[in-house]
């Protein structure tokens, strides 16, 4: 377990500290810190806040992701997912919400929005070359790995085997 200082705002008074709903759960359900009600009408987005701010420690970060709950019971998600909270912020944690649901959906004080989740960053170490190595999928971009049925993906595995590759162009 990694200590975490936590630093509760005064509009976060009174609210627990993010916790893990299960012992094996990974991410630590964040809080809406409001007074009142907020109302999010289908498309509207919103910054929440937590009432929270972190002091996490050099060469970690922590994403805020979506609920599963919200997302498929009313469309609330975060908008933008994993959000990444910084080693070296100091400000309130807030989550950018949306509604992406048909019906208006109501947040109150205390209500469970958003996970966090602690993870280690890794930095790159841009490397400037000619070529890139190459690979089997080569500059193939979006859905170029979708879905295939079975027998597509059979078709493409005797293909590359050197056999049946006039099935794969239509000529049998």
């Amino acid at each position: 377990m990694i200590r975490v200082p936590v630093l509760l705002l005064p509009h976060g008074e009174g609210l627990p500290l993010p916790d893990y709903a299960t012992e094996h759960s990974a991410g630590a359900d964040l809080l809406a810190a409001i007074e009142g009600e907020l109302r999010l009408a289908p498309g509207e987005r919103a910054l929440v806040p937590t009432g929270i701010a972190v002091a996490i420690p050099p060469g970690y970060e922590i994403q805020i992701r979506p609920r599963s709950g919200l997302a498929i019971r009313h469309g609330i998600t975060c908008l933008n997912s994993p959000g990444t909270i910084d080693a070296d912020y100091r400000g309130e944690i807030c989550v950018i919400l949306v509604n992406l649901g048909q019906e208006a959906f109501t947040l109150r004080r205390g209500d469970r929005i958003a996970q966090m989740v602690l993870a280690p960053v890794a930095r790159i170490a841009w490397e400037p070359v000619q070529d890139l190595p190459a690979t089997e999928r080569g500059s193939g971009g979006f859905g170029h790995t979708g879905v295939t049925t079975p027998l597509e993906a059979g078709l493409r595995q005797q293909a590359r085997a050197g056999s049946g590759s006039d099935l794969i162009e239509g000529t049998s």
